[in-house]
């Protein structure tokens, strides 16, 4: 390590001392952090952003910060995760690309550890390489010797020849490096990870779930051996599988999203494809005309929606995903699907109009918006409907001008989706 000011060091006594941090670059001081070259953490420290700090990267062995620089943390990339201590893992990750840090940034998950450092909150932070310290030893103490190494033969007083053989020195601790260490010991902090952390110290007994539910479990056994015994009696001979079943190949479940066929209603099969998977509103009335120009005078009876889902792990990787819904408008579309197409439908759009359940499993509201989620689109001006009001549906509303404002109605829509999908239906969500 060299002897110059540690930026660690330096930018833990600022945050420690509160003192205000500002930025700086060749032009002199500025607000932004992004066009700043170095950082002034007091009135007599000022070091760049790209200096390298002592705290290693993940997966990296390096124990000098000078020698290999890309191996460390910069010192910009630490104050980074101090200042965005508080924000969401989303803003974090943001921030820090728009400030620059595409790589070489702390992590999600190392953000805290960092931060509670730096506010002298802990004393011990993984990855940190220590500063080699000086010696303590008092000066005029004899060098220790290791290994074969011998002790220089002594001269009698009498001037008789040295002796060859080596003297063996006791070793005797000193009490004073003792109580170092004693303290030391003392003010050891035993390091965590989320795994240890989660384990817990307290053990857990289980003895009363077990008891609560044995009873239950027991009953639940003796009907599936009546049901085994009844069903034996009257099929003695083993019955032959359906070469048709056999041959069936197995075919994805993709969720199917049924809407109202009603001439009138806002979301129809002309637009539902530009509206859920481009996040686009348009006049069901101009994109039937559209889709004339080209060609395609009638709407297609089933239609797939590819819906774009983006994710990011804690480490800051973002991953994208894509699943597929179908989309129909009447129970003869719905048909096509199989005897079991029911069971796929995870959401109903209604135009308040009771006539549209008809042809459904289920044509009382109620009982169908028991199974399926129930979505109710309207204009932002339209005045509530009460036909809607006892039927467990949810009304988004669409703007009749305002386009740029159709992302967040759609990304509303998928949310509410997601979570009914994953409470009543999960076997349906994918990816």
């Amino acid at each position: 390590m060299s002897s110059g000011t540690d930026a660690l060091l330096a930018l833990r006594q600022a945050i420690k001392q509160k003192n205000p941090v500002t930025y700086t670059n060749d032009s002199g001081p500025v607000s932004s952090f992004s066009s700043a070259t170095h950082i002034v953490l007091s009135s007599t420290i000022t070091l760049p952003k790209s200096a390298p700090t002592r705290l290693r990267k993940p997966g990296t062995t390096s124990t000098d910060p000078q020698s290999n620089p890309q191996d460390f943390f910069a010192l910009g990339a630490v104050y980074l995760a101090w200042l965005l201590r508080d924000a969401s893992s989303a803003e974090y990750m943001k921030q820090v690309r728009e400030n620059g840090y595409t790589v070489g940034f702390v992590s999600v998950t190392e953000r805290k550890a960092v931060a509670d450092w730096l506010e002298d909150k802990t004393q011990t932070l993984s990855g940190l390489v220590p500063i080699e310290a000086e010696s303590t030893t008092p000066p005029g103490t004899p060098p220790q010797l290791r290994g074969t190494a011998s002790l220089p033969s002594l001269t009698s007083s009498k001037g008789t020849e040295s002796t060859s053989s080596p003297l063996k020195r006791r070793y005797v601790a000193d009490p004073a490096d003792m109580e170092v260490v004693k303290k030391i010991k003392a003010n050891e902090i035993e390091l965590q990870d989320r795994n240890t952390v989660l384990r817990g110290i307290k053990p857990n007994n289980f003895n009363s779930v077990k008891v609560a539910f044995a009873e239950k479990l027991k009953k639940l056994k003796e009907a599936s051996n009546k049901h085994y015994s009844s069903s034996s009696t009257w099929s003695s001979a083993p019955s032959t599988p359906d070469p048709k079943l056999q041959a069936r190949k197995p075919r994805n479940n993709y969720p199917i999203i049924m809407i109202s066929s009603s001439p009138t209603s806002l979301i129809t099969m002309y637009n539902v494809r530009r509206f859920l998977q481009d996040a686009v509103f348009e006049p069901s009335q101009e994109a039937r005309a559209r889709a004339a120009s080209e060609g395609n005078a009638r709407a297609e009876d089933v239609i797939p929606i590819y819906r774009k889902r983006t994710t990011i792990d804690p480490s800051g990787r973002e991953t994208e995903t894509q699943t597929r819904y179908f989309v129909v408008d009447s129970a003869e579309a719905l048909a096509k699907f199989g005897p079991d197409a029911w069971d796929r439908v995870v959401c109903v759009m209604t135009t308040g109009q009771a006539w549209q359940f008809r042809p459904y499993k289920w044509q009382d509201p109620k009982a169908l918006f028991h199974h399926v989620k129930g979505i109710y689109f309207s204009w932002t001006n339209d005045p509530p409907n009460p036909k809607i009001k006892d039927w467990n549906v949810t009304e988004l509303k669409i703007d009749p001008h305002r386009r740029h404002v159709d992302k967040s109605v759609v990304a509303h829509f998928w949310r509410i989706l997601d979570q009914w999908t994953t409470t009543y239906k999960p076997s349906l969500m994918q990816g």
